[in-house]
C-alpha cells in the first residue's frame, strides 16, 4: 500500500539528468536506447582515433574522471556575497585532455576503458576510472582549481535547494556505482576467467569461449522503515555505535533472499528491537551510492511499519539504543537542526579541498558538525531518506492510514 507522500522533489541521487524520462525528452534519440549508445560509442571511437576529428567534434562529448572513486570536481565562491557559500560542480574533460595523461602515463586510451553515462541536449557523456595511471592526473589551472572529492563530501556540501547540483551529485552517484562495479567484477564468478566490458560498460563478458557469461551492474536493496505507535502518536527511532553524537535514525536492514519487502521489514524490526509490525506502507525508494565499494550501490526502499507490540528489546550487537519518541519532540528536533550551516560548512570544505587543503589542513570545520550546540537529538540531513520518512510523518502523517 501507498502512503500518499509527494514525491515532487528527487531523494539526492535520484532524478539523474542523463538517462530514464528526463533524458529522452531532451534527445532525438533516447540516450538508454540501442541506436543512442551505438551511436555514442561509434563517435567516441572515431574521435579516440583520429586526433583531428576530435579537435573538431570534441565538444560533443564530456568525460568525468574519477580517481579511488572519488568525482573530479571543480569550486567557486563569490565572497562579495556574505550569504552564499561555495558551490561545486563536475569538472567535465575532453577527450584530447584525457588522452593526454593516459599517454603520459604510458597508456593508451581505448574505448572500452570509458563507461557511457548518457546524453543530453547533443552531448554524450562518460566517465572515466584514472585510479590506475602512474601519476595523479592533473587538471585545471590557476584560475579553475579542481580536486578528487569523496561522493559522501560532495551529498553533504550539496544544496538541495539547487536543482543543478542535486542533478550533478545523481550522474556523480550513478557513474561512481558503475566504476566500482567494473572494479569488482574483473573475472568471472563461474569459471575465474577475466571479463571485459561491453555495451560501453553497461556490464562485463567472461573472456573465456566455453563460459561466455555475461555480468550486469549490482544493486543491493535494503528496507528502511520508521516504525510507528499509531495509538500513541509515536515512532521508534534508534542509533548505531558508528553515528556521530546525538544522531538518531529509522531501522534498516537488507533483504534475504526469497523474501518479500514487507517481510523484510517485519523480520528486521523483530530482530533488532523485538517488536511486532502489522501494516507496511510503501514511501519511496533512494539510490544510495555512498556505501563500502563493496557493494557498489545499495537502493534504499522505505516504509512506513505499524507496530502491534511496543516493548522494545534491543540486539546490542546490531544497535546501540532505540526509543519511542513523540511526534512532538520528533518535529522539535526538526526545527533545531542546523541543517543549513552543514551544508555551508562541507561546501567551504570542498572549496578548501580544490584549493588544495588536504585533510588535517587547516579545514574550516569539522565534517560532522551536523547540529546547533543546544540540540539534544537530530535525525539524518535531507540528503538521506530517513530524513524524509520521519519529517513526512512528524509533518503530515501517513494519510491516514494504519489502523
Amino acid at each position: 500500500m501507498e502512503s500518499g507522500y509527494s514525491t515532487s522533489r528527487h531523494h539526492t541521487f535520484a532524478g539523474n539528468p542523463l538517462i530514464g524520462a528526463a533524458a529522452a525528452s531532451s534527445a532525438s534519440v533516447p540516450s538508454d536506447s540501442d541506436d543512442g549508445l551505438e551511436s555514442a560509442v561509434a563517435s567516441i571511437r572515431n574521435l579516440l582515433a583520429d586526433t583531428a576529428e576530435e579537435e573538431a567534434a570534441g565538444s560533443g562529448i564530456r568525460i568525468l574522471p574519477f580517481r579511488h572513486g572519488k568525482p573530479l570536481v571543480e569550486s567557486s565562491y563569490a565572497s562579495t556575497n556574505s550569504d552564499e557559500g561555495p558551490t561545486w560542480r563536475l569538472a567535465w574533460q575532453s577527450v584530447h585532455k584525457c588522452r593526454e595523461l593516459f599517454e603520459a602515463s604510458g597508456l593508451k586510451l581505448g574505448g572500452e576503458s570509458l563507461v557511457y553515462l548518457g546524453q543530453r541536449n547533443e552531448v554524450v557523456y562518460w566517465a572515466l576510472d584514472f585510479t590506475d595511471l602512474n601519476l595523479v592526473s592533473q587538471f585545471g589551472s590557476e584560475e579553475r582549481k579542481n580536486a578528487y572529492v569523496e561522493l559522501r563530501t560532495l551529498m553533504v556540501a550539496a544544496d538541495w535547494s539547487d536543482e543543478n547540483a542535486m542533478g550533478e551529485i545523481s550522474i556523480a552517484g550513478h557513474a561512481r556505482a558503475i566504476l566500482e562495479w567494473h572494479g569488482l567484477c574483473q573475472f568471472c564468478g563461474r569459471c575465474g576467467t577475466k571479463t571485459s566490458p561491453q555495451k560501453a560498460g553497461k556490464r562485463r563478458h567472461c573472456q573465456n569461449d566455453s563460459c561466455k557469461k555475461s555480468f550486469y551492474p549490482r544493486v543491493d536493496p535494503v528496507v528502511i522503515m520508521l516504525v510507528i505507535d499509531k495509538a500513541n502518536d509515536r515512532a521508534l527511532l534508534s542509533r548505531q555505535s558508528r553515528f556521530v553524537p546525538r544522531m538518531w535514525s529509522c531501522l534498516a536492514g537488507f533483504i534475504e533472499p526469497g523474501e518479500s519487502l514487507e517481510e523484510a521489514v517485519r523480520r528486521e524490526t523483530q530482530e533488532e528491537v523485538g517488536i511486532e509490525v502489522g501494516e507496511v506502507i510503501y514511501h519511496s525508494s533512494q539510490p544510495w551510492p555512498v556505501g563500502p565499494s563493496s557493494m557498489p550501490c545499495q537502493l534504499m526502499v522505505g516504509f512506513f511499519a505499524f507496530a502491534k507490540s511496543f516493548d522494545i528489546c534491543v540486539d546490542k550487537n546490531e544497535l546501540e539504543d532505540a526509543q519511542w519518541h513523540s511526534r512532538e519532540d520528533v518535529k522539535k528536533d526538526l526545527t533545531f537542526a542546523e541543517y543549513k550551516k552543514a551544508q555551508r560548512t562541507s561546501a567551504f570544505r570542498v572549496h578548501q579541498i580544490c584549493g588544495g587543503v588536504e585533510k588535517g589542513q587547516g579545514l574550516t570545520s569539522d565534517f560532522n558538525v551536523e547540529i546547533g550546540e543546544l540540540a539534544p537529538m537530530f535525525v539524518p540531513r535531507s540528503f538521506a531518506i530517513a530524513h524524509h520518512l520521519i519529517s513526512s510523518w512528524a509533518n503530515e502523517g501517513v494519510g491516514g492510514l494504519g489502523s
